[in-house]
């Protein structure tokens, strides 16, 4: 058998690794190779709109940057302040001019990188620094409630210092205004009037998670010489997923903890004309004595309903005056019939095992009442009781996304003519 072809072969790989070889050589060359050249200073490549010297610059103008005549193009910028915010931008086709497409953040540091090519393709930097002048008018932010441990239902607030109207500028707020949660849940702010937003799961928080809440919003444009302020972060945890649910009809309490029964109990709750609220509440705090008179709900002293009386273990659920609360004067009543002006009551010692259980966050549920339903804010924390798609409606982030993919959807279902 004649081997002259896998000898032609071998040496024809031979030449062709040798040649690749001479290649990855010339590759290796950086003197012809001016992509491979350290960038030059192109100070005198570029200009720019920005302060000189100790000057600062108005946040309310756009960062402009050109390429000096016949000198070369911009390839690239990147600016960032100090809070490493990118600045968003546009740059033509020519490599000419780039321009800001996105407000400046005031009271900021920005440092920017414009990156160029003279007419051999070498390329140049050259960066830039300067500051931004501090807003005259701001808002700040302050988020509730005070950091530490809640129940899986507090919802967490954001309390602006001057009103917010406009949908635009509710976005800027909104955007800046972050809540995470781990383990991650999907949640949403809602703005409850001009000037506070709630932030809530679709569901409760996780059972012992940790929940920050934090803002970006200092120095960021939210309407004409608008500008958000400093807000201090937020951390709070949660423990056991502790709820009450009370059946008014049936007069009785149950109450669990992470989905596990612990505890019935009798009670009594409003008489009609004082029906308890239906509906989802918080736990909004306790009180180991409270003195509980018929004047403070709208009951007029000495009318046949008039009441002055010492409370013990009172755990609030509205402001209004609603308390979940020892009844010494009505354990012949609990479990069986409904004598009380709105609260529910237990027996004393139903009471103080209620009071050690449940903490600020938890939730008490109230079904099968004549009573009308538990509002959402004006009355303590009953945002639970609106539905996760109205919710989101609440916040014009949620909903312009919510519209926008259904008019996605829509285009999709059109029928093609």
């Amino acid at each position: 058998m004649s081997q002259a072809p896998r000898i032609r072969t071998v040496l024809g790989c031979t030449l062709l690794v040798i040649a690749l070889g001479a290649g990855a050589a010339g590759c290796g060359h950086s003197e012809s190779n001016p992509l491979s050249a350290k960038p030059y200073d192109a100070a005198g490549q570029i200009a720019y709109n920005g302060p000189s010297g100790s000057a600062k610059a108005d946040p309310d103008k756009p960062l402009e940057i050109t390429a000096r005549g016949g000198r070369g193009r911009i390839t690239d910028v990147t600016a960032a302040d100090a809070a490493g915010r990118y600045l968003a931008g546009e740059l033509d086709g020519d490599g000419n001019r780039w321009h800001s497409t996105s407000p400046l953040v005031a009271g900021a540091r920005y440092t920017v990188v414009v990156s160029t090519e003279d007419s051999d393709g070498a390329p140049g930097r050259r960066t830039l620094t300067f500051d931004t002048t501090a807003p005259k008018d701001t808002v700040n932010v302050e988020f509730g409630p005070d950091a530490g441990k809640y129940g899986v239902g507090q919802p967490i607030t954001a309390e602006l210092s001057k009103p917010v109207k406009d949908k635009a500028a509710r976005s800027v707020v909104e955007r800046a205004l972050k809540v995470e949660s781990t383990p991650s849940v999907e949640g949403a702010w809602y703005w409850v009037d001009d000037k506070k937003l709630h932030y809530r799961p679709k569901d409760y928080w996780p059972a012992h998670a940790t929940v920050r809440a934090t803002s970006r919003l200092e120095g960021v444009r939210i309407a004409d010489k608008l500008y958000g302020g400093p807000a201090k972060p937020l951390k709070i945890t949660t423990g056991d997923r502790i709820e009450a649910i009370t059946d008014a009809s049936s007069h009785y309490m149950t109450v669990k903890r992470n989905g596990e029964v612990i505890n019935t109990i009798p009670v009594t709750t409003g008489k009609p004309g004082f029906s308890t609220r239906n509906g989802v509440k918080v736990v909004l705090g306790k009180q180991y004595y409270v003195r509980m008179r018929g004047e403070t709900v709208g009951i007029s002293a000495g009318s046949a309903d008039a009441y002055d009386l010492p409370v013990y273990y009172a755990t609030r659920v509205t402001w209004s005056g609603e308390y979940v609360h020892a009844a010494p004067w009505s354990v012949g009543s609990q479990g069986a019939e409904n004598v009380s002006h709105g609260c529910t009551g237990m027996s004393t010692g139903n009471a103080a095992w209620f009071y050690e259980t449940v903490n600020e966050g938890d939730i008490v549920k109230v079904v099968n009442s004549i009573g009308e339903d538990m509002t959402p804010f004006d009355n303590g924390f009953g945002d639970w009781n609106v539905d996760w798609d109205k919710w989101r409606k609440g916040s014009v982030l949620q909903a312009d996304a919510k519209a926008g993919q259904s008019k996605l959807n829509s285009a999709r279902l059109r029928p093609q003519v």
